[in-house]
């Protein structure tokens, strides 16, 4: 698959737990597959429904995850680290990027300036994306 992905960006995990939930600006929703919502079931021995709802009109996406209402995190965040960190849906691993297609039919990476990890560690190469790619 070819696509355009953003030069000279550098990127380290600060491990703030920013992407996992809710900020003063934006309200996050962590879309879940049927298969990772699946997985994460049996993984934890819950049921999809005690930790994620029902979406329509998202498609691949049939899930999203639940937050705590106490602060808008993902129900599976404990002591701002990830719970299900081996299991995180797709859309975790890809974060702060996200790959969008573009109205010629173009693939894209874009990513989000509200990461605290933009800017830091190393830069990225089209490899990082490629393996990004290989999730799906």
């Amino acid at each position: 698959m070819s696509f355009n992905y953003p030069r000279n960006v550098r990127f380290r995990c600060l491990k703030c737990a920013r992407c996992c939930g809710d900020t003063e600006t934006r309200v996050r929703y962590i879309l879940l597959l049927k298969c990772e919502a699946e997985r994460i079931a049996e993984a934890t021995s819950k049921s999809i429904m005690e930790f994620a709802q029902k979406i329509e009109g998202q498609a691949p996406y049939v899930y999203k995850m639940k937050k705590t209402q106490h602060d808008g995190k993902c129900v599976f965040l404990k002591n701002e680290r990830c719970t299900i960190y081996r299991l995180r849906p797709l859309i975790c691993r890809f974060y702060p990027f996200e790959l969008k297609t573009t109205e010629s039919g173009e693939h894209e990476f874009h990513f989000t300036q509200e990461c605290l990890g933009i800017g830091e560690g190393k830069r990225l190469t089209k490899k990082y994306f490629e393996d990004l790619l290989k999730l799906l």
